[in-house]
């Protein structure tokens, strides 16, 4: 199993950044995906997640509306699209995978740096 995370970078506050997660050595239609992130010092949080065929999805209160998660099944790839960042979305994020009736996730992939600065 394989989790590809890249899109990471530095970015100046209100701007956009597009993170993509492609996913091998399983079925990934079969998996619900997710993005978390974690800043130094603190656990990871639940930034994110989309139903295997993407028609639901959910966000953490803190990104609501400013990001949107979303899924392309033939090319195996989650995408997050972050907009009107601030400077408190900087953490490393990871993408994740879960079956659908796990409770928790069980793969990860390498993380991606943000960075929100002026």
């Amino acid at each position: 199993v394989q989790l590809q995370a890249s899109g990471g970078g530095l970015v100046q506050p209100g701007g956009s950044l597009r993170l993509s997660c492609t996913a091998s050595g399983f079925t990934f239609s079969n998996y619900v995906m997710g993005w978390q992130r974690q800043t130094p010092g603190n656990g990871r949080e639940d930034v994110a997640s989309i139903t295997t065929s993407g028609s639901h999805t959910t966000y953490s209160d803190s990104v609501k509306g400013r990001f949107t998660i979303s899924r392309d099944n033939s090319k195996n790839t989650v995408y997050l699209q972050m907009n009107s960042l601030k400077p408190e979305d900087t953490a490393v994020y990871y993408c994740a995978a879960k079956e659908k009736i796990a409770l928790k996730y069980a793969y990860w992939g390498q993380g991606t740096q943000v960075t929100v600065s002026s």
